[in-house]
């Protein structure tokens, strides 16, 4: 068994060069026991150069090379032998580089992304502290840090870069890497003092006091990507429990302080929308509705169909929108599924002469086929601007019932459409608490092909249709 011992400094390349001279030599990974200097014991290959022998030079492809030198940074005492054994299979053909199901290759690469973190952490916490000297023409820092792994060496250049115009050490419990005047060097870290706080804190403190925003505060998310084992490093970490206790009073404070009006950049970004005349009655509303824009379907119908019905109705009918018979007539409910609407409000007992008939949609939406017009459900969006009207016609009206035929108006007037067929024939809470009886659209009927259910829906719509005519008349 060959014991290699790796100095502390410099350890990736030295284990590369005798890695090199052990695969020369036919040494099996199995005969070397890999150490660190200062674990005992001597190093078998310091007093010279292992002769080539049976073995034969490494071929690696270019892509291992970077990912086995990053894992080598990982603080795992086997990362060597694993290293070591995966270059031999690799370079004699007997692994493919990046195969996963090979224990050791999953291994290894799972260390390296270990260790890019642990390098993107330390750029991201190390914090400096100046300790120039009076006079001294270079400025100079020192900061302390703890990372999981030896990264020292790997993550030091990026510092030189960063900071080429001072001198700086950067302390950690193995290494120190030390650049001075444009010379970056690593040494063995000695016993000492940290640096003493300097006033670049307060500006730490200051700014990260400033760019917190209590109102998008996630515990979870913020120790995720700033763990709090660095937090004892972090000159401004001293201020995170309180920044957190004092957060849901500081969001509710902001939501309180915004603005309740548009400000004047949103005031010429939203459609302008033109007065309603006053004095508006059901009788008078017709031209109003006429002239429309709070939504693109007036735009395309032909008209408007405003409701129809006497003004001290008790029950109010509400469908979903014209149809295109609807939308010539200028009337609701004319078109085929008014003729089922007749003929269950006939069987119901109902006279369609004693209800307020009207749509929470107020214009025809349609997609062109040719020479014909297909009806297109109206949006979310478009139900709510068009319930201006609806509440306008309730307010006006004020019935002592109202019957929601379909999703369409069920969502008008109470805020949801969904779940239409288990909510048919129950009452809900309306606005201003008039109460609103839920049930099927005339032309549900006419879309079931099967006689039997278009009679079951038929049966079910008269039902309810009897049902809001004798609560009315009782109220």
């Amino acid at each position: 068994m060959l014991s290699v011992f790796l100095p502390r400094i410099g350890t990736v390349a030295i284990w590369r060069s005798r890695a090199r001279a052990l695969a020369l030599a036919g040494v099996p990974a199995g005969q070397v026991l890999w150490r660190i200097e200062g674990d005992g014991g001597s190093d078998l290959f310091a007093g010279g150069e292992v002769a080539a022998g049976k073995g034969k030079a490494l071929h690696l492809p270019r892509e291992a090379i970077a990912t086995l030198e990053t894992a080598l940074c990982h603080s795992d005492p086997e990362r060597f032998h694993r290293a070591y054994d995966l270059v031999l299979r690799l370079s004699e053909g007997s692994l493919r580089w990046g195969d996963r199901s090979d224990v050791a290759m999953l291994r290894l690469l799972q260390q390296e992304k270990a260790v890019h973190r642990d390098i993107h952490k330390m750029h991201a916490f190390v914090r400096f502290r100046e300790l120039s000297a009076p006079g001294a023409t270079r400025r100079a820092f020192a900061a302390w840090f703890q990372p999981d792994h030896p990264i020292v060496e790997a993550a030091a250049p990026f510092f030189a870069r960063r900071f080429g115009d001072m001198d700086w050490i950067i302390a950690t419990p193995g290494l120190t890497a030390r650049f001075e005047a444009g010379q970056l060097s690593f040494s063995l870290t000695e016993p000492g003092p940290r640096p003493p706080p300097d006033a670049t804190e307060d500006l730490w403190r200051t700014y990260f006091a400033n760019i917190f925003n209590p109102a998008r505060l996630m515990v979870s998310a913020m120790t995720s990507e700033m763990p709090r084992k660095y937090w004892k490093n972090l000159p401004e970490a001293a201020l995170i429990p309180e920044m957190i206790r004092q957060a849901p009073a500081r969001a509710r404070a902001m939501q309180e302080a915004a603005p309740t009006f548009p400000l004047p950049h949103v005031e010429r970004i939203l459609p302008q929308r033109p007065a309603l005349p006053e004095g508006l009655s059901l009788a008078t509303m017709k031209p109003a509705l006429d002239a429309c824009r709070r939504c693109p379907i007036g735009g395309c119908a032909t008209q408007a169909v405003a409701g129809e019905g006497p003004g001290d109705a008790g029950l109010m009918i509400v469908g979903e929108q014209p149809g295109d018979a609807e939308d010539l007539a200028g009337r609701p409910f004319v078109g085929p599924a008014g003729q089922v609407f007749d003929r269950c409000a006939t069987a119901a007992g109902l006279s369609r002469s004693a209800a307020y008939l009207t749509n929470a949609v107020k214009h025809f939406k349609f997609l062109p086929r040719g020479k014909r017009r297909l009806h297109q459900r109206p949006t979310a969006g478009e139900v709510v601007q068009c319930r201006w009207w609806l509440d306008l016609e309730r307010k006006l009206l004020r019935p002592k019932l109202i019957l929601a035929l379909g999703a369409t108006a069920a969502e008008a007037l109470t805020g949801s459409g969904a779940r239409l067929l288990q909510r048919c024939g129950t009452e809900e809470a309306g606005p201003d608490g008039i109460p609103v009886l839920i049930s099927l659209h005339p032309a549900h009927a006419l879309r079931l092909p099967d006689p039997t259910a278009r009679a079951e829906a038929e049966t079910r719509l008269t039902r309810d249709l009897a049902r809001a005519w004798a609560i009315t008349k009782e109220a």
